[in-house]
């Protein structure tokens, strides 16, 4: 085995990504992010919301519109050889733009971190893949103004719909929780999580 996958799961907003920034720094670990699976908004048999003020429009939350057998894919290769080639995503156009190479360049440790990463533990768990699987979390207001600000910075959806979003996913935030608590991940802050995988005390810029 080449190397071993930490991964990130929790709400979106919650700091996962702000996370593996900081053990990038810390540590020279890569990341891999597992929301480039999303599938295509055009094709068939996406789950749809079915009700509320976005009924109609696809369900980006609901696990059905990601390739998890693609991510896992990708870990796998990860993990045993080093390198792997992955899609890249566009949320604004929901699709996928292109591919990229990522290469560990000897790093013995990498993150892996998306709203659905807690799909993949349980897989990574039988397979020897798995160094380490959180659940990272924080107050729900907190998370919704920071994925709100995010959502709007990046232009991923029309304003209107990033707000009803963002209050449904406040709303649906202790289920995820629980979800992923159920699949085998820790759940802790971003700070406990960089401290108890060995991040230096003084590092505070990107904490949560």
């Amino acid at each position: 085995m080449t190397a071993r996958v930490i991964v990130l799961a929790g709400p979106s907003g919650a700091g996962k990504s702000r996370l593996a920034e900081r053990l990038h720094r810390a540590h020279g670990w890569p990341t891999l992010r597992l929301d480039d699976f999303y599938r295509d908004a055009d094709e068939p048999g996406l789950p749809l919301i079915a009700e509320g003020p976005n009924a109609g429009i696809v369900d980006w939350d609901d696990p059905a519109t990601w390739r998890r057998d693609d991510a896992v894919a990708a870990l796998r290769s990860l993990c045993r050889t080093g390198v792997a080639d992955l899609p890249v995503y566009s949320i604004s156009e929901s699709r996928a733009t292109g591919t990229q190479h990522l290469d560990l360049r000897g790093a013995t440790r990498f993150c892996a971190e998306g709203i659905f990463a807690a799909e993949v533990v349980e897989q990574c768990r039988r397979e020897g893949l798995l160094e380490a699987a959180y659940c990272i979390t924080q107050h729900p207001l907190l998370t919704f103004w920071r994925r709100l600000a995010r959502d709007l910075r990046e232009h991923r959806k029309p304003p209107l719909v990033l707000v009803r979003r963002g209050l449904a996913l406040a709303r649906a935030q202790r289920r995820v929780v629980r979800r992923a608590t159920a699949a085998g991940c820790r759940v802790a802050t971003g700070e406990q999580a960089f401290t108890e995988l060995g991040g230096p005390e003084d590092d505070h810029a990107l904490a949560g």
